[in-house]
């Protein structure tokens, strides 16, 4: 059955299907001999290259992994990139980050080689929960954070209501819950009202939670959550007996 070129590269582990559509616009992907369109649809016994190296045709076991990113780390699987995150798992297999977390930020990032799930996880339409702890410059008042549980106006419009909570005791922090995820939205934030942030941890997505997890570590997900967040997100499907804990 014909499927289309980007989920077919997300099946595989290879990014995306955001991603692989901006790849296969850049003209980084051929099948079978000719640059492939955005759009267009494969089928398995077609020759598929990207950046020059062939695509496998079989799809890989599905991984689910989490890992706590330091300060430092960009989120890219681009092996020529510095401080990339995968350089921090010392795995073979591919995988790739479900979303962002920018390079000046710590904290929770899910790897996966299954695209499904992160066209759930990270598209703005599904609205899933991601929970960060956030310390600013300087004290923050009250009536900063109840701007920002209403909502702020950044890049040209409102950003929609948070759920966020003073840490105990802390003049400076304060837990700060999304459903949307814009570009650096938390800073923009808190820019917008006067502050600047100096420390960003993401703690939870959705059903996964960073815990006691050491900095630069990774694990993967228990067959619970696993199960759990598949059920969150890609209709109730059930992880697939193949699915692989190293």
């Amino acid at each position: 059955m014909p499927t289309r070129l980007n989920k077919y590269l997300a099946d595989r582990g290879i990014c995306s299907r955001r991603k692989a559509d901006e790849l296969i616009e850049a003209g980084e992907v051929i099948v079978n001999g000719a640059v492939a369109a955005v759009g267009q649809k494969v089928e398995d016994t077609d020759e598929v290259h990207l950046k020059g190296q062939s695509v496998a045709a079989e799809k890989p076991k599905p991984l689910y992994l989490a890992l706590n990113k330091p300060v430092g780390i960009i989120t890219s699987v681009d092996p020529k990139a510095r401080d990339n995150v995968i350089s921090l798992l010392g795995i073979k297999d591919r995988v790739f980050p479900i979303g962002r977390l920018d390079v000046a930020s710590s904290g929770l990032l899910l790897l996966t080689n299954d695209g499904r799930l992160s066209e759930h996880v990270t598209h703005p339409r599904y609205e899933h929960e991601k929970e960060y702890v956030v310390t600013v410059d300087r004290d923050i008042d009250d009536g900063a954070l109840s701007q920002m549980r209403s909502g702020i106006t950044i890049l040209g419009s409102l950003t929609q209501p948070a759920t966020v909570v003073r840490v105990p005791g802390r003049t400076r922090s304060f837990h700060i819950t999304l459903k949307e995820g814009r570009n650096r939205q938390i800073r923009r934030m808190c820019e917008a009202l006067g502050y600047r942030v100096v420390k960003l941890n993401r703690i939870r997505v959705m059903n996964i939670l960073l815990g006691e997890l050491e900095e630069g570590k990774w694990r993967n997900l228990t067959e619970s959550e696993t199960r759990q967040l598949l059920e969150l997100t890609v209709e109730n499907e059930k992880p697939s007996d193949e699915v692989r804990f190293h």
